[in-house]
């Protein structure tokens, strides 16, 4: 059992010098100048083409200014901003190449890293969290944080009894800062659509904000975490750490060493490298429900550690889905039909699930034309996904045919599914990135409940 520091009433009434800006004005300013940006660029770069520059050099030029001032103002902001950044950045694998390449090492960045809090502020809250005297829980620990991120970082430390720990610590002002963050994108969806165009943004923000009063209990995560740590230990791939002490915005766990992470592999790992983690990673994911009854729904790869012994670490349980009867029965069975091409069967479940809007003139053959390439990962024994994969997928079901936005307008998606399905495509858009070639069929029919069955 973790020890439990209780929360200082005054905590929020001290706090100064806040690293997240609550100012809903500030804060707008900052992402309203995004593209304020964007169009003073753009008209910059139109003035060099007039002046014989070649016009696809200053379309890149302009990318990369732009990517590189996102980046600074999510990164700064940190809060909702930082994390909506964080999540978009998974989908970058079914961009055009040609539109993201500029953007590419800046999307990467936004899944390992953020600028860090000062030393001041962090003793400031290390002292709310643990009581002035936090030091003689701590004999040692490190002012600079080992990692960042979007609504807290991570210092390394010595817990009282020896042992080397992390300590996470929440961002003061992050719970103001996120709503208004999220708030404040939703009403920006359409220049991120610039970034990402056919990825709908709204309710990617809708979902984070309905995701917000979890994140921001480290109790909850503390709970969770606990859980995976207990049925992950000895697990010869994966490594969770263990929770050694909680408040409500600080969570102490077991350290993991660990030099990179998933995102590291993604930019410069050799195929083996991507082969192997990228196996472990998607087990992981679909084995989470099954042995621990809650689904790791934050599937970005920062959150996915290298360790020295070739295990793959995993971090951040502040989003879960629970599941405790695992993963839903319905779902292997739906995907095993179209496996076997029984698209009768697939439109009739899709119908139970309440998948399909009522009174939708969807037929078999049209489901299986939309659905069938999404199915060829679980067809053959191993399969190897690609940018090039995904963004053919996507250009596809987003064409405006009957089979690309017709049938995709007419598909819902149930409350039910919907982190099951934002780590579904995350997942398999971190496999496109590392172009790993994995066993997914196997995968399924060892951990998707219904799928082995038919």
């Amino acid at each position: 059992m973790s020890d439990k520091f209780e929360k200082d009433p005054d905590q929020d009434r001290r706090q100064t010098g806040r690293p997240i800006s609550s100012s809903t004005f500030a804060r707008t300013a900052r992402l309203a100048s995004l593209p304020v940006g964007f169009a003073g660029r753009t008209t910059l770069g139109l003035g060099k083409r007039i002046v014989g520059t070649p016009a696809n050099l200053v379309l890149d030029e302009v990318q990369r200014r732009t990517a590189d001032q996102i980046f600074s103002v999510l990164g700064q902001l940190k809060g909702g901003a930082m994390k909506f950044g964080q999540a978009m950045s998974i989908f970058e694998a079914a961009l055009p190449e040609e539109f993201i390449g500029p953007y590419r090492e800046t999307l990467v960045k936004l899944q390992d890293s953020a600028p860090p809090m000062p030393p001041g502020t962090v003793h400031r809250v290390m002292a709310e969290e643990f009581g002035p005297d936090w030091r003689d829980s701590f004999p040692t620990f490190a002012d600079r944080p080992a990692a960042s991120a979007s609504i807290g970082q991570v210092h390394r430390a010595t817990w009282h009894d020896g042992r080397e720990v992390a300590v996470k610590l929440q961002y003061p002002g992050a719970a103001k800062a996120l709503i208004s963050d999220l708030k404040q994108i939703s009403r920006l969806a359409r220049l991120f659509g610039v970034i990402a165009p056919g990825l709908d943004v709204k309710p990617l923000v809708k979902e984070l904000q309905d995701r917000v009063a979890e994140e921001l209990d480290y109790s909850l995560e503390a709970s969770a975490q606990g859980l995976f740590a207990a049925e992950f230990n000895g697990d010869s791939d994966i490594v969770v750490p263990e929770p050694v002490a909680h408040t409500e915005r600080a969570l102490v766990s077991t350290w993991l060493e660990s030099d990179s992470s998933l995102a590291h592999v993604i930019t410069s790992g050799t195929q083996d490298e991507r082969d192997r983690y990228g196996e472990a990673y998607v087990r992981f994911l679909f084995a989470g429900p099954r042995r621990a009854g809650m689904l790791h729904a934050d599937p970005h790869p920062g959150n996915f550690r290298i360790m020295p012994d070739g295990k793959l670490g995993v971090v951040d349980f502040g989003a879960v889905a629970r599941l405790p009867e695992g993963l839903p029965v319905s779902m292997g069975r739906l995907l095993r039909h179209a496996v076997d091409g029984d698209y009768d069967s697939v439109l009739g479940g899709l119908r139970d699930e309440g998948f399909l809007k009522s009174k939708t003139d969807l037929d078999a053959d049209t489901i299986a034309r939309y659905i069938g390439p999404f199915v060829e990962p679980a067809r053959v024994e191993r399969f190897t996904f690609s940018r090039e994969w995904m963004r053919e997928q996507t250009l596809r079901v987003s064409a405006p045919t009957a089979e690309g936005m017709g049938t995709a307008m007419k598909i819902n998606l149930p409350p039910q599914y919907l982190l099951i399905h934002r780590v579904w495509i995350g997942g398999i858009g971190v496999l496109s990135q590392l172009g790993a070639t994995a066993p997914f069929r196997a995968i399924l029919e060892e951990s998707l409940p219904g799928f082995a069955e038919g």
